[in-house]
C-alpha cells in the first residue's frame, strides 16, 4: 500500500468531520473572495465623491464579512482538534492492541521497543494533518473560487488562471516522488539514530569505557551523517519548489501590473475592477505559497503514515478471549512437527512426535542449540509449527482452542520481564479474579513473603521497568510467582532458579515438582537438582529427539 493511499483511508475513518472542514473551507473561501467586490464597490462610491447610505451598507458587511470569516476558522478548529485527539486515541490503541500480538516471526529481525517508538509519529499525523486540512483546503478552494471571479473580469485574467494550474501541477508532479523518497529515508536514520540511543541507554556502565564510548559516538555519527545527507537532499527538493514558486510570482505579479494597467488606461477596465482584481491575484498567490510551503507537511505526513502502516501491517495471532481454566487437565500430542527460524535454512526441530500427560513433570535436556527453547516456545505456542500439527485436549479427549489452552498454561520464559508498575499489578495484571488467598499462596511458595514485607506499601511499591533496582533472584521470584498464581493446568518453564542460591532454589523445585500440585511442568535447565527430582526427561540433539524416558 503506498503512503498516499494509507493516508486516503486514514481520513476515511473520519469523512464526516473532513467533509465540514472543506465545507467550511469553501464557505470561507467564497466570504473571503467576495471582500474584493465590496473593496470595488466601495471605491466607486469613493470615487463619485458622494457619502450615500449604500456606502456605509457596504462598509458594515464588508467589516461583517472578516469578522464572519474568523467564526468559520473558529469552527474549523474545533473540528480540526476533535480529529487530532481521535488520531492520537486511535493510534495508541491499535499499538496497545497489536504490541501483544504480533507474531513471533514478523518480529524475529526486529527490536520491539524500537518499533513502538514508531508511535511518535502520530504526533506528526495529528499536527500535519491538521495543517492539510486547514490550509490545503481554502487554499485550493480560493485557487479555484478566486479563477473564476478573476474571469468575470476580463478573459485575460483566464491566463493567469491557467497559469496557477499548471505550476501546481509541474512542482507536484517533478519532486512528489523525491521528495517523498528522501523524507522516508530521512526518516529512516531519524530511527536508527534514537535506537541507537535506547541502547546506550539501556548499556550505560558498558559503555563508559574508553573503546567503548568512542565506539558508541562513531556509531553515533555515522547514523547522524546519514539522517543530515538526506535531510539535505530533501531540503534540496523542497528549495528547488521554492525557487519555482519565487519565479513564479514575479511572472504574475509582472503580468498583472502590466497588462492590467494597460487595461485600465485602454477604458477596458475600471480602476475598482483594477484593486479588485489585484486583492485576488495576491489572495491566489498567497494560496499557492501555503501550498507549496505545505508540501513539507505533507511529505511528512506521508511518511509518518507510512512508518505506522510497517507496524499495523505485521501480522498477528487470534484476539485473545475470556476463557476459564478447565479442570479435566490436559493433553499434549504433536505429530512430526518441523520448524525452522526465519532467515535461516537449518531446521530447529525435526520430526517431533511427542504425547504429553496431565500431571508429568518433564525437563528438556541437551547441547546448546539442541532445540531446547524452540520446543518449549512451540509447546507453550508462542511458535507455530512449519509443518506437522499439535493437537491439545481435555482428559475427555475435548479438543481445546487456543484461548482455552492459553487459560491452562502459566509460563517462564527468558524473554519474560518486568514491567514499570507495582509489584502486584506485575504478578496478577489487573486480575480481579484472582483471590488474596491465591496471591499470598503463590508469594509464599516462591519465598517473597518475607521480602514483600520490607517494603512500606508492601505489594503496592513501585518498581522500574525490567526490575533494576531488584536483585536477579528477586525478579525470578517475582516472574515465577506470575506464572503459577492462577495455579494453571501446565507450566513451561525456562531456568526458572538459575540465578538463586542451592537452599532456595531447592525450596522452589521441590514445591514446583510437587505430588501436591497436579500440574504439568515442562522444563529446560542445565541445573541437576532437576534431573533427580522430574518424572520423565527427553533429551533432544540437532533439533531431534534422541531419548525418552522415565525418571
Amino acid at each position: 500500500m503506498t503512503p498516499l493511499k494509507r493516508f486516503f483511508n486514514l481520513l476515511q475513518l473520519d469523512k464526516r468531520d473532513v467533509y465540514q472542514i472543506i465545507f467550511y473551507a469553501a464557505f470561507a473561501g467564497l466570504v473571503n473572495l467576495s471582500l474584493p467586490l465590496g473593496i470595488q464597490a466601495i471605491i466607486n462610491f469613493i470615487q463619485s465623491g458622494q457619502l450615500s447610505v449604500s456606502w456605509i451598507v457596504l462598509v458594515v458587511l464588508v467589516t461583517i464579512g472578516v469578522g464572519f470569516g474568523g467564526v468559520l476558522t473558529i469552527l474549523q478548529l474545533r473540528i480540526v482538534e476533535n480529529l487530532q485527539q481521535r488520531i492520537f486515541v486511535r493510534s495508541s490503541f491499535e499499538f496497545a492492541y497489536r504490541m501483544p500480538l504480533i507474531k513471533f516471526k514478523e518480529m524475529y529481525s526486529e527490536y520491539a521497543p524500537e518499533k513502538a517508538n514508531r508511535f511518535f509519529d502520530t504526533l506528526m499525523v495529528q499536527k500535519g494533518t491538521a495543517k492539510l486540512l486547514l490550509d490545503f483546503c481554502t487554499a485550493f478552494l480560493q485557487v479555484g473560487l478566486g479563477i473564476i471571479l478573476l474571469v468575470l473580469y476580463h478573459s485575460f485574467f483566464m491566463v493567469i488562471g491557467l497559469l496557477f494550474i499548471v505550476i501546481l501541477y509541474i512542482i507536484f508532479k517533478f519532486s512528489y516522488r523525491d521528495g517523498l523518497e528522501t523524507s522516508l529515508n530521512e526518516s529512516k536514520f531519524k530511527y536508527k539514530v534514537a535506537a541507537w540511543l535506547q541502547e546506550i541507554a539501556r548499556n550505560r556502565e558498558s559503555f563508559r569505557k574508553k573503546g567503548a564510548f568512542e565506539y558508541a559516538l562513531n556509531r553515533n555519527d555515522g547514523y547522524v551523517t546519514e539522517y543530515v545527507n538526506y535531510r539535505e537532499k530533501h531540503f534540496q527538493v523542497m528549495k528547488k519548489q521554492y525557487i519555482q514558486l519565487t519565479v513564479f510570482k514575479v511572472i504574475v505579479t509582472a503580468a498583472l501590473l502590466s497588462i492590467g494597467g494597460f487595461l485600465v488606461i485602454h477604458h477596458q477596465m475600471n480602476i475598482g475592477q483594477f484593486v479588485a482584481a489585484e486583492i485576488v491575484i495576491v489572495l491566489l498567490i498567497n494560496s499557492v505559497e501555503k501550498i507549496i510551503f505545505g508540501l513539507e507537511s505533507f511529505y511528512d505526513v506521508l511518511t509518518s503514515v507510512e512508518k505506522i502502516g510497517q507496524v499495523t501491517d505485521m501480522d498477528i495471532a487470534c484476539i485473545p478471549q475470556t476463557s476459564d481454566k478447565t479442570e479435566k487437565g490436559i493433553n499434549i500430542e504433536t505429530e512430526s512437527i518441523n520448524y525452522h527460524y526465519p532467515d535461516h535454512t537449518k531446521k530447529s526441530l525435526k520430526n517431533i512426535n511427542l504425547k504429553i500427560s496431565q500431571g508429568e513433570k518433564i525437563i528438556l535436556t541437551g547441547t546448546n542449540g539442541a532445540g531446547k527453547s524452540t520446543l518449549l516456545q512451540l509447546l507453550s505456542g508462542l511458535l507455530e509449527p512449519e509443518s506437522g500439527a499439535m493437537y491439545v485436549t481435555d482428559n475427555y479427549m475435548n479438543r481445546l482452542n487456543e484461548d482455552t489452552y492459553r487459560a491452562q498454561t502459566g509460563s517462564y520464559l527468558q524473554g519474560d520481564t518486568l514491567f514499570a508498575g507495582t509489584i502486584r499489578e506485575n504478578i496478577i495484571f489487573g486480575n480481579d479474579k484472582l483471590n488474596s488467598d491465591d496471591l499470598k499462596w503463590a508469594l509464599d511458595n516462591v519465598g517473597l513473603t518475607p521480602y514483600i514485607k520490607t517494603f512500606e506499601n508492601g505489594l503496592d511499591n513501585q518498581i522500574h521497568p525490567g526490575g533494576r533496582e531488584l536483585s536477579a533472584s528477586d525478579v525470578q521470584k517475582i516472574l515465577l510467582a506470575r506464572s503459577i498464581v492462577g495455579k494453571p493446568n501446565i507450566l513451561f518453564l525456562e531456568d526458572p532458579v538459575d540465578k538463586m542460591d542451592e537452599i532456595t532454589s531447592s525450596k522452589i523445585v521441590d514445591f514446583l515438582l510437587s505430588e501436591e500440585n497436579d500440574w504439568t511442568v515442562i522444563v529446560t535447565s542445565k541445573n541437576d537438582i532437576w534431573k533427580n527430582k522430574c518424572s520423565r526427561m527427553i533429551t533432544i540433539d540437532d533439533g531431534k529427539i534422541i531419548n525418552d524416558i522415565k525418571l
